[in-house]
Parts: structure tokens; sequence; C-alpha cells
């Protein structure tokens, strides 16, 4: 990670790992390594919105902290924060989608007949396995197991 953009591409600016840590020190005293650590997940990018690295203070704060430090951090960098929503995009039969809105009659008709998987690790696994096949009976789809 090389440039943090705050508003948009063109007003990037450079990205100081030490006015990072400082910024994080007035909270708590989280470790350099750990920092690195952390950012070493978004590293791989040229660039970053500046609200990566707010999220990255917070689990750091939480982390090193507590909650109320958390999210004292986080409302002093909430500026950050777009009021904007995102268009939420699934991956769906091999499809990026954010809604089904535009999808002929067949393809919707795939959705619907697919097995969706949970990832609930609450239930165990014969239970887990009673319910896909009760799902996958219910749509009429043969099931192994």
């Amino acid at each position: 990670m090389k440039n943090i953009i705050y508003t948009k591409p063109s007003d990037a600016t450079k990205f100081d790992l030490s006015r990072f840590e400082k910024s994080l020190s007035k909270y708590a005293n989280v470790p350099e390594a750990e920092i690195k650590k952390a950012l070493k997940e978004v590293d791989r990018y040229e660039n970053m919105h500046v609200s990566v690295l707010v999220e990255v203070g917070v689990s750091l704060l939480e982390k090193y902290g507590n909650d109320k430090i958390a999210e004292q951090y986080y409302n002093d960098h909430n500026e950050y924060f777009s009021e904007e929503k995102f268009e939420r995009l699934r991956r769906i039969t091999g499809y990026l989608v954010g809604t089904l809105d535009r999808w002929n009659d067949g393809k919707k008709a795939e959705e619907k007949a697919r097995v969706k998987h949970s990832v609930n690790s609450s239930i165990d696994d014969a239970a887990r396995a009673t319910a896909l096949e009760n799902q996958a009976l219910a749509r009429n789809i043969a099931y192994a197991q």
C-alpha cells in the first residue's frame, strides 16, 4: 500500500506508517509489529481509501485497548465514511449480481433451485446434513450423502 485516498483518487497522498502509529498511540499502546502485521493484509494494494485504515485501527484498538476506546477512535475518524450506500454484490451461479431484477425466468429458476449452504458452525454435521437434504427434497433435487 502506497497511497491513501481521502475523497477521490486524484487526491491520493503517500501513506505514512509513523503517522498511523501516532494516531493509534493516542488511544492505546499498540505494538509496532502488530500494526505492520495488520497492514500486511492490505499492503498489496497501490491505493486504499482511508476508511480501510480506520477499520484496521478499530480492530487493533479492540485488541490492545477495549471496545470503548475503539468506538471513540471510530467516532473521531468517521468523517471518512461516506453516507452513500454501496450495492451488495453476490456471486450467484457464476455471475456477480446485486439483485435478480434483470434476470430472465430460466436464470431465476436456476438460482431458486440451487442448494444454499450454511456457514453456521453452531449446528452439528448431522443436523446440517438433514437440513440440506430437506432443502434439496423441498426443491425436488437429488441429494447424495
